[in-house]
């Protein structure tokens, strides 16, 4: 009964680590998950920086896992490159061993501290970002708190028969050591957690040097199946099979080496701990410098290994929208992000063709857009219940705003589609049927109201990729000029037929500018949310009198 205990004890215990790695990793990632999105964006061009960043994030994040699934997201939405991202996995190896390195010492005496600390700045604090940090500190207490524990657990079992023979059949058979540690690591999502046990088993004495080098072999292995595992696509997989490439060619040098690796590291310090997490930081570290240099070309063989899949047929299909990465909110956004774009490519595609369409009387380019409007519908639904499975606890506050901001983009374009497609469109169809043409200078004037419209499009996407403060104060400042332009090319218009001159189309073309104004409307609302954030919304602006139901209701 007492082994049957103490193995529930040593499940409690690693299953204590294993909570407060996902306290630390969750704590980091909602209070500066946008952050780190940004740094992700703006410094990740070179080598040194890319490396520089995975070592950092993954010592925040206490996970390399973690830290390969949101790169691997990135690459497949095509917001990291993958050479780049490569680069990121090396230093996140190497990331991961410095937090070994740092808890393998016994600093279990801070684990109340942190603990306490963390309790109080959470019940007393309303601010997001405090709270955050305080789950950081609570999860960094329990991790020191369940390995200290795990220690004490081991040292009365070290002589256990049984365990002695399991072990010892493990390093008898090293292959097998890397199998079972890889399966361990993977199941835990956790090579931290999983290296820091295998400390434990060799300060007590339970597995020998190489026994022990093996299993670190196995749990640096297994890190990389889970984002392997979750990713979905070629181009998503192509990142985690590069970082378990690295890993395995690492294993396989290795492997026959163990003995005279373990000697070797014995002459710097006879502390089995040491060995374990010595060997840990040499294997990464090693695997760093191998592979910095010819990253570019590993891309090049994970781009063969896993080559872009055909385009689906159905054009409203979402692309982006990965289901595994909702734990990660500043990887969701991202994805969303990409997909969202999709949408404002769909809608400029349509924009750009409506002039060919009124001059010429074009049926198979109306016929085109048309089709268009449904895809964009569907799109717009799954983006939308993409962030709504996304809500709750996992976003913070600027999380939650750059959701909003998602939610609005979709919603305006996909108003622009519904305009475009439903009015726009039936207009020229309409002037077709019924053999009116328009003048010259009305073609004239709604190139020029078309032009303008295109221009605050690329506003608009400017806006909302960047958060461009001056861009999303010019996309407002051009409501004035549309209708400055809708009223006086409707008057010369109104004009043109009271004196019987060639003013062809009537009340079509005045709803054909009243359109375009409109799209203009539901593109200078996308400047609305940052605008308003950085108090730069005047007051003498109205806001989107189509997003006011008031307003609608007089319209």
């Amino acid at each position: 009964m007492k082994g049957t205990f103490a193995l529930l004890d040593i499940a409690g215990y690693v299953a204590l680590l294993l909570w407060g790695t996902h306290m630390v990793t969750s704590g980091v990632l909602r209070g500066y998950g946008s952050a780190l999105r940004r740094w992700l964006g703006h410094y990740l061009g070179r080598r040194p920086a890319a490396f520089a960043f995975g070592v950092c994030i993954t010592a925040l994040l206490q996970s390399s896992t973690a830290t390969g699934m949101m790169a691997t997201s990135f690459a497949a939405s095509g917001f990291l490159g993958l050479a780049s991202g490569l680069t990121v996995m090396l230093g996140a190896n190497v990331g991961t061993t410095l937090i070994v390195q740092v808890m393998s010492f016994n600093i279990a005496v801070v684990a109340p501290i942190l603990v306490l600390l963390g309790f109080i700045t959470h019940r007393r604090s309303d601010d997001a970002r405090y709270k955050n940090l305080a789950r950081v500190s609570i999860g960094l207490g329990l991790m020191l708190l369940a390995l200290h524990l795990l220690v004490l657990t081991m040292a009365p079992i070290e002589n256990a028969q049984v365990l002695h023979t399991l072990l010892k059949s493990l390093s008898e058979e090293p292959l097998l050591a890397v199998v079972v540690a890889a399966l361990l690591t993977w199941a835990c999502h956790s090579s931290v957690a999983v290296v820091l046990l295998i400390v434990s088993f060799a300060t007590a004495g339970v597995v020998d040097a190489s026994g022990a080098l093996a299993l670190v072999l196995g749990a640096n292995l297994g890190s990389t199946l889970p984002a392997l595992f979750e990713a979905n696509t070629p181009v998503a997989r192509r990142l985690p099979l590069g970082n378990l490439l690295v890993r395995a060619f690492g294993c396989v040098a290795c492997l026959p080496f163990l003995h005279p690796i373990a000697d070797g590291l014995a002459h710097i310090s006879e502390s089995p701990a040491r060995v374990v997490v010595n060997f840990h930081t040499a294997f990464n570290l090693g695997l760093a410098l191998i592979f910095i240099l010819p990253v570019e070309r590993l891309e090049q063989l994970l781009v063969r290994l896993q080559p872009e899949p055909p385009r689906p047929a159905d054009p409203g299909q979402a692309l982006y929208l990965d289901e595994a990465a909702l734990d990660s909110a500043s990887v969701a956004l991202v994805n969303a992000t990409r997909e969202s774009m999709r949408m404002a490519d769909m809608v400029e595609g349509m924009l750009a063709n409506l002039v060919e369409v009124f001059g010429k009387d074009d049926a198979a380019r109306a016929a085109s857009i048309s089709r268009v409007d449904p895809w964009l519908d569907r799109l717009g639904i799954a983006i939308r219940q993409y962030l709504a499975d996304l809500g709750g606890e996992a976003l913070n506050e600027e999380d939650g705003e750059r959701s909003q901001e998602i939610h609005a983009f979709v919603m305006n374009i996909e108003h622009i589609g519904d305009i475009t497609a439903n009015n726009l469109v039936e207009f020229a169809v309409k002037k077709a049927e019924r053999g009116q043409d328009f003048s010259a200078d009305d073609i004239l004037d709604l190139a020029a109201m078309h032009a303008h419209v295109m221009e605050s499009l690329r506003l608009g996407i400017t806006v909302f990729m960047r958060g461009d403060l001056r861009a999303a104060q010019q996309l407002v400042e051009r409501k004035e000029l549309l209708w400055r332009l809708e009223n006086e090319s409707s008057d010369r218009h109104i004009r043109a037929m009271r004196e019987q001159r060639d003013g062809g189309g009537g009340d079509v073309y005045l709803r054909i500018l009243r359109d375009l104004r409109r799209i203009h409307s539901h593109l200078a609302a996308i400047a609305y949310l940052p605008l308003e954030r950085a108090g730069l919304l005047q007051d003498r602006l109205v806001r989107n009198p189509l997003s006011n139901p008031v307003a609608q209701g007089k319209a």
